[in-house]
């Protein structure tokens, strides 16, 4: 997609509201350990925590790999534009296709030129809807936007539409992004600007300098929220945008508390189209690394998805400060295609397979414990130590089960009350549960299944996380293999 430059000087002007940064919160999706010391402001460094050890219980270990895996929700992605009905829809085979090449997420955009000045035809919104069915034949999802022009040319105005047609926009495509909510990821706000990029507007002010024009931008966004079900977040293009609309500053992000409760403000996330370009990602910042904005979305990021795409080579585009910066914010995707040059440094500098894995979450069993002799009907207790190296946690709902298979493949699923979307970064999370057997003796296989949180897909293999462990991973069934049981 061709890029555009934000103008600096007018992104400066804006003012950020600065605050305290909350301190990190007890996480409700198990135990998490933090691996290694943490410095503090002083400089000292805490001691790691003494390892928990159960010598009543079997233990169990697992070999991690560093092998790129294709998993829900995270990752690289392609972009496909659809400017009228005459390009059709995305089709089943490149859905497929693009799992085959380890890659699970399409941007999805969705030009409305076509409609600037009036209601989207059915036959757009038709292909809209095949373009949905068929992400979900190929077992992939979406990252949505909706723009008019992807020129900003002057001869190329209005470059958006005017409020008042948005809006009946939004209306038009709300019961589609309802009903095809378990395949998209998130929804970038777009609609204003060229290419839904929230800069070159015709009819949204910019640069904008009093509240009622903030105002006008924050209608299209709470139009998107009410679009979607409370479980989908809609990404901001900046910081500021999010600081602004909704008055909140560093003292207000999120923690564990207030994250993932269906808030407007839980929902609210970023994407970052200038990564990497320049100092403040070209104008995506006001102020400089660790300040202001900038902190805002360190701390924000932990909670709510992270994603975008390089514009340019810059100095701050070499490797070491890539995945630097990858980690504070915690991205969870990025586009493959682009900027091209950026992606192929990537590779010649040999960081490319690091990033490639480390997007969003990635999760691996280290050790396991296991009640030793189970008995029929008895009480079986299973601890499960699961690290995540990636760069996010899992940001959408998602289940979390056991399931114990027979060797005639009779299946007994235990629902668990844990939530992953809080396995952060760098943790080690743990898993303790009792379960209650069969009442036939006999040997089984035990599995751990973190399927999609929508029941639509929950049973499609292709929607469950697999884990970075040798040997454990079942593509017909989407389970991951913890051990073997004999029930006596």
């Amino acid at each position: 997609m061709i890029k555009k430059f934000f103008a600096i000087a007018a992104m400066a002007a804006m003012l950020i509201a600065c605050g305290e940064t909350p301190e990190p919160q007890p996480n409700p999706g198990g135990n998490t350990e933090q691996p290694g010391g943490n410095e503090d402001e002083g400089g000292n460094t805490e001691q790691p925590k003494e390892e928990e050890t159960y010598p009543d219980l079997t233990e169990v270990t697992y070999t991690s790999h560093n092998k790129v895996i294709v998993n829900p929700e995270r990752g690289l992605y392609t972009q496909k534009s659809y400017h009228s009905v005459d390009d059709g829809s995305l089709s089943s085979s490149a859905s497929k296709a693009a799992r085959t090449a380890n890659r699970s997420l399409f941007l999805t955009l969705f030009y409305l030129t076509d409609y600037i000045d009036s209601d989207i035809e059915q036959e757009y919104l038709d292909n809209m809807q095949t373009t949905f069915d068929n992400i979900r034949k190929g077992g992939t999802k979406a990252i949505v936007r909706f723009a008019y022009k992807n020129n900003e040319d002057v001869s190329n105005k209005p470059w958006d539409a005017t409020q008042e047609q948005v809006a009946r926009h939004i209306e038009q495509v709300a019961p589609i992004l309802r009903k095809n909510a378990d395949v998209i990821l998130t929804v970038q706000a777009g609609f204003i600007g060229v290419w839904g990029e929230w800069y070159y507007t015709s009819n949204f002010h910019f640069p904008i300098s009093t509240a009622e024009q903030y105002a006008d931008r924050r209608k299209v966004v709470d139009a998107l929220l009410e679009a979607l079900p409370t479980d989908r977040q809609v990404e901001l293009r900046t910081p500021e945008f999010k600081m602004k609309m909704y008055n909140v500053g560093l003292a207000d992000t999120l923690t564990v508390a207030t994250a993932h409760n269906g808030s407007d403000l839980a929902r609210l996330a970023g994407h970052n189209d200038c990564f990497l370009a320049s100092s403040s990602d070209t104008g995506t910042f006001n102020n400089g690394r660790g300040k202001g904005d900038w902190l805002f979305w360190d701390a924000e990021t932990r909670y709510t998805i992270m994603g975008g795409e390089t514009c340019g080579v810059s100095s701050y585009s070499k490797c070491e400060n890539s995945i630097k910066r990858m980690e504070e914010q915690h991205w969870t995707y990025l586009n493959l295609d682009y900027h091209r040059d950026v992606i192929n440094g990537w590779n010649t500098d040999g960081c490319f397979t690091e990033i490639q894995t480390r997007l969003g979450y990635r999760l691996a069993l280290t050790k396991a414990f296991f009640t030793p002799e189970p008995t029929v009907g008895g009480d079986f207790r299973a601890v499960l130590k699961i690290e995540n190296s990636g760069f996010a946690a899992p940001m959408n709902p998602r289940g979390c089960e056991l399931v114990l298979v027979s060797e005639a493949g009779a299946k007994t699923t235990y629902k668990l009350n844990v939530d992953p979307r809080f396995w952060f970064e760098k943790s080690v999370n743990t898993i303790d549960t009792t379960i209650t057997l069969p009442a036939e003796a006999g040997k089984y296989k035990l599995y751990l299944n973190l399927p999609d949180g929508y029941e639509s897909l929950a049973s499609d293999p292709k929607y469950s996380i697999q884990l970075a462990n040798n040997n454990v991973w079942d593509d017909k069934t989407g389970y991951n293999l913890l051990t073997e049981v004999t029930i006596k």
